[in-house]
């Protein structure tokens, strides 16, 4: 008599800030999951058989199991942690595509509507209680409320696993010869450049179809104040040709160019990593295809932007190794006791572009014009922000995060922090970025300037360089433009005093976790080990 056995691997994939096919480990795995079901049966001795069998033997028959996908909704998440509209409409249009592309492996897609992620665990049980999946397949996320949804998934008893995507090399996994993390940048790049150097970077295909083609998808609506996001291409294959020609095109003159916002000498692939469109691997992959030498060459023409990829990391890395910095807290606990102005007008007036200072107004017209800012022009922003005009940096944070196309919690927390000068490895808190002279040099022809200020067409380069604008009205005003917010002398004076409470030594430090923040923000208990500051940060 035939006995039966039957193992049926069915597999959920998560699709999270990871939306593609190539190079997704998670997806990867979730389909090998499948693969390995199996059909068993196994017969008697005394049981008939025909010449192609060999009674004594268990035979097998492989079976796959099924792979479905899921991405979850999650409207009263996303106002919580500002995502903005514009990104809302890229994971969307981006949604679809990937929908197209799994629908021919096989695959549906599902979207979950849920406010909050304490809704998904009960949702994500029944779900997988109905399809009848054992195991489900994500990418790991950094940020605090994540990795909480996470454990109380795993808590349910719900089999999760979970990969590391958003790193090259994953976090923590970069320490000092004391087993900790890096503190300051370079030491870190040193030792992240020798980890990944030991092996070639390999990137994984798209899986292989795990069932017949679908029919194609219905529209996928996340049903959220979203706003068009069309200037920006979708798809993989648009993203990896974008890299493909920066690389090929831009990359040499990179460090050159970089810093000029009217040249377009900058990759413009951040929306893509922010979502996951790309992976690490891959641009890394791209990076050494057309500059091999630019892990060990400090002079090679691909070490710049190798750089930034690894201040990227660098950010990452900390978001999991301080979990405050996710919680709005303060790396240098010394900023705990700035007194930050925090001027509602001016806040205002810095966030609509009528500072009176022509490269912040045109760098805040460009973010609410278009979603997104030049590097160089966040720097400059957030520094005016937060030492001309003592605006805690909180609140340029999250205007960023609400603006733009890119934003990501670990990029954006660590590049304010640096222009505040209260992060990690961060710009000093005395040195004030001069909004003039950073216009005299980087916009030299005034064509970045005049593109998103159009009122300033007909004036001399020269006297709009040296703020001298005839008929400069005063701020609010609608005449010609504005008059200056504040003196730059008089900003810097005041900012050096009033963010001196950051000087090693000005301050208890444990007076300064106890200090409350001007702002709303709530910070977590830290241990003796967070309150011991590397003094390389204050030094």
């Amino acid at each position: 008599m035939a006995e039966y056995s039957q193992q049926v691997n069915n597999s959920l994939m998560w699709f999270r800030q990871d939306l593609r096919l190539q190079d997704n480990q998670a997806l990867a795995a979730a389909c090998e999951h499948a693969r390995r079901s199996s059909v068993s049966f196994s017969k008697s001795l005394n049981e008939p058989s025909n010449a192609s069998s060999d009674l004594s033997q268990v035979h097998s028959q492989q079976s796959a199991g099924s792979v479905r996908a899921v991405y979850f909704a999650v409207p009263k998440q996303w106002q919580a942690h500002d995502v903005a509209p514009i990104q809302l409409d890229f994971i969307e249009r981006q949604l679809n595509v990937i929908a197209s592309e799994l629908a021919k492996l096989g695959i549906p897609l599902d979207v979950i509507h849920v406010a909050s992620f304490e809704e998904i665990g009960d949702v994500l049980a029944q779900y997988l209680d109905y399809w009848q999946i054992n195991k489900v397949f994500a990418s790991s996320e950094p940020e605090s409320n994540e990795r909480l949804r996470d454990e109380n998934i795993a808590a349910q008893g719900i089999e999760l696993a979970l990969f590391d995507q958003h790193c090259y090399l994953a976090p923590l996994s970069v320490r000092n010869l004391s087993g900790d993390m890096y503190k300051v940048f370079t030491p870190f790049a040193k030792k992240w450049r020798e980890i990944a150097k030991q092996n070639q970077v390999e990137t994984l295909a798209k899986p292989a179809a795990i069932a017949a083609p679908l029919a194609q998808p219905s529209e996928i609506n996340l049903r959220c104040n979203k706003r068009c996001s069309n200037e920006w291409q979708v798809g993989e294959e648009a993203a990896h040709q974008k890299l493909r020609q920066f690389a090929k095109d831009k990359m040499h003159d990179y460090q050159a160019s970089r810093d000029f916002p009217a040249i377009e000498g900058t990759s413009r692939i951040s929306a893509y990593l922010a979502i996951g469109i790309l992976s690490p691997a891959q641009c890394l992959q791209t990076l050494l295809a057309y500059f091999p030498d630019a892990l060990v060459n400090d002079d090679s023409p691909g070490r710049c932007w190798l750089n930034e990829i690894i201040w990227r990391e660098f950010y990452r890395h900390l978001l999991v190794a301080f979990p405050r910095l996710s919680k709005n807290g303060n790396f240098n606990l010394l900023a705990n006791n700035i007194d930050w102005r925090n001027n509602p007008q001016e806040f205002q007036a810095w966030c609509e572009g009528r500072t009176g200072y022509p490269l912040v107004d045109a760098a805040m017209r460009q973010l609410n014009q278009t979603g997104w800012m030049h590097n160089r022009l966040r720097m400059v922003t957030a520094s005016f922000l937060t030492k001309h005009l003592l605006i805690d940096w909180r609140w340029g944070e999250r205007y960023f995060k609400q603006k733009l196309i890119d934003g990501d919690l670990a990029a954006n927390n660590g590049g304010w922090q640096w222009s505040a000068g209260t992060g990690c490895d961060a710009q000093p808190y005395f040195r004030v970025f001069n909004p003039i002279s950073q216009c005299e040099k980087f916009d030299p022809t005034g064509a970045f300037i005049r593109k998103y200020l159009p009122e300033l067409d007909g004036v001399d380069l020269k006297l709009i360089h040296k703020l001298k604008i005839p008929n400069q009205a005063q701020l609010f005003d609608n005449e010609c433009y504005f008059s200056p917010i504040v003196d730059h002398k008089f900003a810097r004076t005041r900012a050096i005093s009033q963010l001196s409470v950051m000087k090693r030594g000005s301050a208890n430090t444990h007076q300064a976790v106890a200090a409350q923040s001007t702002s709303s923000a709530k910070f977590t208990k830290l241990t003796d080990t967070e309150l011991d500051l590397d003094k390389e940060i204050f030094g």
